[in-house]
């Protein structure tokens, strides 16, 4: 891709560089807990209580040798950085997080029948409100806010010539965010049922409401890197920044402070509750002594699933009848830099068909058979970090969650494994050298196939368009119709192509559309037709149709094989026993790929809309075929 940054000093491709944060932390754990039980005809009734105290100290070093961003490798070349950003090391300081887990739950397993037996339940539980010990945490109460709300009042030691930025001091003094979880009840209802009163068939099912708690890991990011605790600067001042990389990026920062904004978080004041929905439905059935068969389903709904981005700090944008649009002008925050953020505002969805087969040991054999069909579709997939999977967009537009609504990043959908373990007979007329040579081996072997997981193609955004100046900013151009994206041809070529960029453009709009005026043209892009399809302009400022997670990458096969002999030596004792094993891991060596990940590969035009020559695919999903050997004694 064109996007060439820098982080402490080496050059890397931007698909290779995340948030880099180092740690030291202790995280102590006090837990109180008590269960109890009490019988009563039919009823089982159990209760219990957990109090847990949580202490997590840690010390944060965000950054320190900086990360240049330029916007390809001519400016690289010709030292002309288009950003940077750091950490300044001397605003290090050690953080205490404290927080209090209260939960309790009864539940009555209840013999409604001879045959039925249902589980009635409920549980409560809440978590205290994050605070720092030393009240060093902070928020932007409203993400347009000059200064952030602290624990404690706190004005920056950042302040080179008397110049104080943004940022660099508390505009308020309050709560984290107000807590969402005091009325955390999560009912749980369950049966089994032995339909035909034979012990041979079993129906179960259930549902429950499962709260996901505002814990201290999704907060150790934004805590780690806002002012003004912790200064982490940035500056896309490009007249201060030019022919500097070779000349220390920490004196740009704390020397030309009016150029250089500093980072902060914003976490929603007022959250909404975060639980999942979810429930089930098998059957199971013993169809021989050794033998069971299990169908069941599976699904579940998350509600006000947490959004996490790295940069949020963008020009807004306005929803038109043909997309998200980007009218250019300042970015929310024009007087901070980097802004990352946590919002409760995204949902998901899941559902799941699952068959097992299951073969006890017996007669030296043993097997089973596991396929789940599957779907999970979400608006985001990221926890702790923007861009927690390698495959998923950083940063989305936290303003309209559903607008990039598709498939999990984790989304694989058809998934079947069989693991078989296998007793080898001995000759029954076999006696000494002979019986010990051919007895005693087992050999097994797990066979794995599946669907891949999903991509996006992208256009590398120009932060020009959107103001970001984060890491990894992204569009997404627009879709052919009736073009198959994937090359399937792909395997045996000298460069692996797997995205097909002729069923992909740059955005466009009717040229009788009233976006027309507004719309950034694409400079770089081939303005003849069928590429610009006539009466159509293109629209650099414009999220395109493509959509996010629609292109699925290749299968995964995979097979490994283990050998075991195990030479039992009685003389010494009935347990004594030297054990061979060999296990070849990927014995048919066979190459599984990942699809071109969105940063890497998968970015199919420039920010001028010319061709970046992606799409091609660059890493394995599993290594080559592996062989070891492993010598083991039991006694």
């Amino acid at each position: 891709m064109s996007t060439v940054d820098i982080k402490g000093g080496n050059t890397t491709n931007q698909g290779g560089v995340g948030s880099a944060s180092n740690y030291e932390h202790t995280f102590n754990n006090y837990q109180f807990a008590d269960d109890a039980f009490w019988t009563h005809g039919t009823h089982t009734l159990k209760f219990g209580t957990d109090i847990e105290r949580m202490q997590y100290n840690f010390i944060a070093r965000q950054n320190q040798g900086g990360r240049w961003n330029f916007s390809g490798i001519a400016s690289f070349l010709n030292n002309q950085p288009g950003s940077f950003e750091a950490g300044i090391p001397s605003t290090i300081t050690p953080r205490e997080m404290r927080q209090t887990l209260f939960a309790g739950y009864v539940q009555d397993d209840w013999r409604f029948r001879s045959n039925l037996t249902l589980n009635l339940g409920v549980r409560y539980e809440m978590v205290t409100v994050i605070k720092d010990a030393q009240g060093k945490i902070a928020s932007l109460l409203n993400i347009s806010d000059s200064a952030p709300q602290c624990g404690i009042q706190y004005t920056s030691s950042f302040a080179p010539g008397g110049i104080s930025p943004p940022g660099a001091a508390c505009g308020s003094v309050g709560p984290y965010y107000s807590n969402p979880t005091l009325r955390n009840f999560e009912p749980r209802i369950g049966f089994a049922w032995d339909p035909f009163r034979n012990g041979k068939t079993s129906v179960r099912g259930g549902f429950g409401i499962y709260d996901v708690l505002p814990l201290p890991g999704y907060f150790l990011l934004q805590e780690n890197q806002s002012a003004p605790f912790m200064i982490f600067a940035s500056t896309k001042d490009t007249t201060s920044l030019a022919g500097k990389f070779f000349a220390g990026g920490q004196n740009l920062l704390t020397n030309n402070v009016p150029a250089s904004k500093l980072s902060v978080s914003t976490i929603e004041a007022k959250p909404h509750r975060n639980y999942l929905l979810q429930w089930n439905l098998n059957v199971q059935r013993q169809v021989t002594s050794d033998l069971s068969v299990t169908v069941g389903y599976i699904g579940s709904h998350g509600v006000h699933m947490l959004l996490r981005g790295d940069d949020g700090n963008f020009t807004p944008h306005t929803q038109n009848p043909e997309g998200m649009f980007f009218p250019g002008g300042p970015v929310v925050n024009p007087k901070l830099g980097i802004i990352r953020y946590i919002f409760w505002g995204s949902d998901s969805f899941y559902h799941g068909l699952n068959v097992n087969v299951d073969k006890r040991m017996s007669h030296g054999l043993q097997f089973q058979v596991a396929y789940t069909w599957a779907k999970s579709i979400d608006d985001n997939s990221s926890t702790i970090a923007g861009d927690t999977f390698g495959n998923g967009l950083n940063s989305l537009f936290y303003d309209a969650p559903r607008t990039l609504r598709g498939l999990s990043d984790f989304q694989v959908g058809q998934n079947a494994s069989i693991n078989v373990l296998w007793a080898l007979p001995s000759p029954k007329s076999a006696n000494g050298l002979v019986k010990a040579a051919v007895g005693g081996w087992q050999v097994g072997g797990i066979f794995k196939i599946n669907t891949g997981i999903p991509t996006t193609a992208i256009i590398d955004a120009s932060k020009k368009i959107m103001g970001n100046i984060g890491a990894d900013p992204f569009g997404i151009p627009d879709r052919v119709p009736g073009c198959d994206p994937i090359n399937h041809n792909y395997i045996g070529s000298a460069t692996p192509v797997y995205i097909n960029e002729n069923c992909f453009r740059p955005p466009t709009v009717s040229a009788s559309s009233p976006l027309a005026p507004l719309c950034t043209d694409f400079s770089g892009a081939d303005h003849t037709a069928p590429y610009l399809p006539s009466g159509r302009v293109y629209c650099a400022n414009l999220v395109g149709n493509a959509g996010r997670n629609t292109i699925i990458g290749p299968k995964l096969v995979n097979f490994d094989f283990s050998a075991t002999k195990n030479n039992p030596i009685h003389r010494i004792s009935e347990a004594f026993n030297i054990q061979f094993r060999a296990e070849i891991f990927n014995i048919f060596n066979r190459s599984n790929l990942n699809p071109p990940l969105p940063y890497d590969g998968g970015v199919l035009f420039n920010d001028d809309g010319s061709s970046a020559g992606g799409g091609d695919i660059r890493d394995r999903s599993t290594e080559p075929r592996d062989v070891q050997f492993a010598i083991k004694v039991i006694w």
